[in-house]
């Protein structure tokens, strides 16, 4: 089995940053592509960015020059450095996974963590 651990969510005031964290654990062949999500009430998850595991990366729009991802493939880890954090950036945060349990098989499996908590607010 493969669970994605989450953390480094919290309460901020405007203006201040923090990274998010996660780590893809148990049985992995290999880990493709990484991101995060977020989610208000009432809303979609959204995509925020995500990572392969050559490094390319995506962005959601309204993020560009103001989060960045990266990835430890060593460590099957993603991180998410938030900075300038504005109240619109309230969400609950979500890491999501693409993983190769095994060598010979062609067929990944996508995985969610359980959600990391963001507030931002004076």
């Amino acid at each position: 089995q493969v669970r994605l651990v989450e953390s480094g969510g919290g309460l901020v005031q405007p203006g201040g940053s923090l990274r998010l964290s996660c780590a893809a654990e148990g049985s992995i062949f290999r880990v493709n592509v990484m991101g995060w999500y977020r989610q208000t009430p009432g809303n979609q998850r959204e995509l925020v960015a995500h990572i392969d595991s050559g490094g390319r990366m995506n962005y959601r729009d309204s993020v560009k020059g103001q989060f960045i991802i990266s990835r430890d493939n060593a460590m099957n880890t993603v991180y998410l450095q938030m900075n300038s954090l504005k109240p619109e950036d309230t969400a609950v945060y979500y890491c999501n996974a693409d993983v190769f349990r095994d060598s010979w098989s062609l067929t990944s499996y996508n995985y969610w963590g359980q959600g990391t908590q963001v507030t931002v607010s004076p």
